[in-house]
């Protein structure tokens, strides 16, 4: 997540904000404006009830809150999703999701209230229970088979599509590209996970099927990552730093192909080798 200085005349980007610092170059400071990434509470409520606070980039949230609902078990389908209201409140943001009372959603008690917030470098920061932080996935279905080549055309193409990444040097993307290497879609967040769930979102509201390609991240696949991907039925997530031990276990026993320190020229397949090709 690093970056060059920012051009002098620098077009404001999305999900960014302007503040005044001091910078000091070769002995001498002066006076600048530096462009950071957004970053505030993102209150999440079902059916008027609440249920978690992210940390979180305040853009693209209609994606965040589907893809939210999706990997956190609140809905099982999108269609459950019936609308969200997104308020601006003095505290941050709230995305009130309306769903469909056969949602789990629509069903909250105190048990499945979150006690603190979720960091932005932690998707599953402040649940209550064990056995709600580790979860199992249902196994992967898809037979998606693609090319070493392939994963590094996407890898190739992921720097120039982070627009705020290029502008502050601090968020994180989660890519989704077809078997041929073509990115097709990518969202950004300063949460890791937050930027998987916001792609999973986006990927459902443009009617594709997260099957048919596969997710690349500029992050660690740690656990929450490689559950994400799993429970959004993507079949091979590939990371540019290391997994965890616990990411491998499960992406293992699910059926996920599981790729880090995906850099050009190498990256390292931890799971179901498989359905990676030389040609």
């Amino acid at each position: 997540m690093t970056r060059d200085d920012p051009p002098a005349a620098h077009n404001d980007v999305a999900g960014t904000v302007r503040r005044r610092i001091a910078r000091w170059r070769r002995g001498g400071v002066e006076t600048a404006d530096d462009v950071v990434a957004e970053e505030r509470p993102v209150a999440m409520a079902c059916n008027g009830r609440a249920f978690a606070v992210m940390m979180a980039t305040p853009h693209d949230l209609d994606d965040f809150a589907l893809g939210f609902a999706l990997s956190e078990g609140l809905i099982r389908e999108p269609s459950q999703l019936l609308g969200v209201e997104i308020r601006e409140l003095l505290e941050g943001t709230q995305l009130a999701m309306q769903v469909s009372e056969d949602a789990h959603g629509a069903h909250l008690d105190g048990a499945d209230d979150r006690l603190l917030p979720g960091r932005s470098g932690c998707g599953i920061c402040g649940t209550r229970q064990l056995e709600t932080a580790v979860r199992q996935p249902a196994p992967v279905r898809g037979d998606i088979v693609l090319t070493h080549a392939a994963l590094e055309r996407a890898l190739a193409q992921l720097h120039e599509r982070q627009p705020m990444n290029l502008a502050t040097g601090a968020v994180h993307a989660a890519a989704w590209a077809t078997p041929d290497g073509a990115i097709a879609l990518v969202r950004e967040d300063v949460g890791r996970h937050n930027a998987l769930d916001k792609l999973v979102g986006a990927l459902h509201r443009a009617g594709l099927d997260p099957a048919a390609g596969f997710a690349l991240v500029t992050s660690r696949a740690s656990y929450e990552m490689a559950m994400k991907a799993a429970s959004a039925g993507i079949g091979v997530l590939a990371a540019i730093s290391a997994p965890t031990a616990l990411a491998i276990e499960l992406a293992r026993s699910v059926g996920l192909t599981l790729v880090g320190f995906a850099r050009p020229g190498s990256h390292n397949v931890y799971t179901h080798p498989q359905r990676l090709r030389d040609a």
